[in-house]
């Protein structure tokens, strides 16, 4: 699993603001810890729906990565490109952040998580507004603060899974719906496809009692629609296959974005 929680600020669409997306992030931080309230020494060695991934790895993940958040925003010493400089690529720095979980009990997994998310909250308020932070190609506050919220709700989908909690839709995960739509460009560059000129994207999701979720103009040529849930997970690759066939896609730039969409590097 190489996913660095890495959302490129191309096209930006709704931007809500880094205060909005802070508590949001608070709240995406909190249900995580609410998760992991009742797990066990036992349960950490559970498998998880990424391949090879316990519960100790998850947390060890987003642990190690909350410090490097932290670092980026406030130029610490593990800054982004300082923590990756020393590994070939990037599947090499996200294992060897898991990997620093072994030998942990359960209290000092969860305290050093807490720890972890608490610096980068301290570190995004304390950034001023027009800030950029130096991960990746570089984001605005608000961006990253998005990108933070979609790592810790893709692995903590993982950590629910493991752990038998069933699905919920929270308004958290907005963010993640924008991130899919903001960064789809950068998407299908990855992918190597070319975007279909002249063609432009609306999303007109389904959040159930959380309203209905639009992105995009609303003079689109090209729209996906469906249930918000499959949005989200199409665009963090968690149960995708399912996910995208729960989403109709109604013109070619559609059809790519469902299958390409992807809100993290």
């Amino acid at each position: 699993m190489v996913d660095l929680g890495v959302a490129p600020a191309l096209d930006p669409g709704v931007d809500p603001g880094p205060g909005t997306a802070l508590r949001d992030l608070r709240r995406q931080f909190e249900a995580v810890r609410a998760l992991l309230a009742e797990v066990g020494e036992r349960e950490l060695e559970l498998p998880t729906p990424a391949a090879g991934w316990t519960v100790r790895d998850q947390i060890g993940h987003l642990a190690d990565t909350e410090e490097v958040a932290a670092d980026t925003v406030t130029g610490g010493p593990r800054s982004f490109a300082e923590a990756l400089r020393p590994y070939p690529d990037a599947a090499a720095f996200t294992a060897a952040g898991a990997a620093r979980a072994a030998g942990r009990g359960r209290d000092e997994l969860v305290a050093w998580l807490c720890r972890a998310q608490e610096a980068t909250l301290a570190a995004l308020a304390g950034a001023g507004p027009r800030a950029r932070v130096p991960w990746g190609l570089g984001l605005s506050v608000g961006a990253f603060t998005q990108a933070r919220l979609m790592e810790s709700w893709a692995h903590g989908w993982d950590l629910g899974r493991a752990l038998g909690t069933p699905d919920r839709l929270t308004a958290e995960a907005w963010h993640v719906a924008s991130l899919g739509h903001d960064t789809l460009r950068f998407a299908l560059l990855r992918a190597r496809v070319r975007t279909p000129p002249g063609h432009t994207l609306r999303l007109d999701l389904d959040a159930g009692p959380l309203g209905r979720w639009t992105f995009g103009p609303a003079e689109a040529t090209d729209v996906v629609s469906g249930p918000a849930e499959a949005w989200v997970k199409t665009v963090t690759r968690r149960a995708a296959a399912e996910a995208r066939e729960r989403l109709r896609a109604d013109g070619p730039l559609a059809r790519l974005a469902v299958a390409h969409a992807q809100a993290y590097l």
